[in-house]
């Protein structure tokens, strides 16, 4: 498997959810599954605000948009 890192196309995308990280680095097969695993792991309706952390009562996220994602591999992480 091989590491990917997965970052919003436009860095002031609302939907990214992690504002304070640029990219997130995870292992995967391919890049369809790097994008598979980001979905999993951040799902597609996001909760609220931290005002009203309801369930499914964010806006949508990037299961719609494919294209709003670069994914690109990167080299493994050193270890810590």
């Amino acid at each position: 498997m091989a590491w990917f890192a997965v970052s919003p196309r436009d860095p002031a995308d609302p939907r990214w959810p992690l504002p304070d990280r640029d990219c997130v680095r995870l292992k995967a097969e391919d890049v369809p599954d790097a994008r598979a695993k980001f979905l999993q792991a951040y799902p597609s309706r996001p909760f609220g605000t931290p005002a009203s952390p309801v369930p499914d009562a964010g806006t949508s996220g990037f299961a719609e948009d494919p294209q709003a994602l670069d994914i690109v591999p990167i080299e493994a992480p050193s270890s810590p």
